[in-house]
């Protein structure tokens, strides 16, 4: 009988342990990623757009427009907006306690919240978006014709959760 050499044990011992994993894999010890999605579901996600300069009459993103998003320097897909908001930069009026104004040093200046809704699969971490979680704070990039705007995702909701109304009353710049 032949002697076994290291590289021999190192063959032997790695199928030993191939065949042990799909052993427990199999009986259900262990979980594979497709048995981690609980559902797949609606959700929205709202963008923040701090300090966007628009010059135009109109705010660049409109109520039921499609937005091509791109996570974390990864395009995704285009996503239909179901609500603008966009106000511009205000500041606190020198002469009175509290009171907010528009900023008029800097009158094209605006921040925006942008609603989306895409399908979404939930898993325990919560809900992933073209193999993204999508979490408060993730950095996200809107583009349109005339636009390519950076924010932050500010608000995540699963459809169970969703309360929109009057979705579009607030599209208007002024």
């Amino acid at each position: 009988m032949k002697k076994f050499n290291f590289v021999d044990l190192i063959i032997i011992t790695g199928v030993i342990v191939a065949l042990f994993v799909g052993l427990f894999t199999a009986k259900h010890f262990r979980q594979t990623a497709d048995k981690q999605i609980e559902a797949t579901s609606q959700i929205t996600f709202q963008v923040f757009l701090r300090g966007v300069t628009v010059t135009a009459t109109e705010f660049p993103i409109k109520v039921k427009d499609k937005t091509f998003i791109t996570i974390r320097n990864v395009p995704y897909t285009e996503l239909e907006v179901i609500e603008v908001t966009s106000q511009p930069r205000k500041i606190y009026a020198p002469n009175s306690k509290l009171t907010l104004v528009n900023d008029p040093t800097q009158p094209a200046v605006f921040d925006a919240i942008i609603t989306i809704s895409d399908t979404a699969k939930i898993t325990k971490d919560g809900a992933v978006v073209g193999g993204n979680k999508i979490k408060m704070g993730l950095p996200i990039t809107l583009e349109g014709h005339s636009y390519k705007l950076n924010g932050i995702i500010s608000d995540v909701r699963v459809s169970s959760e969703i309360n929109i109304n009057n979705a579009g009353d607030n599209e208007n710049i002024s």
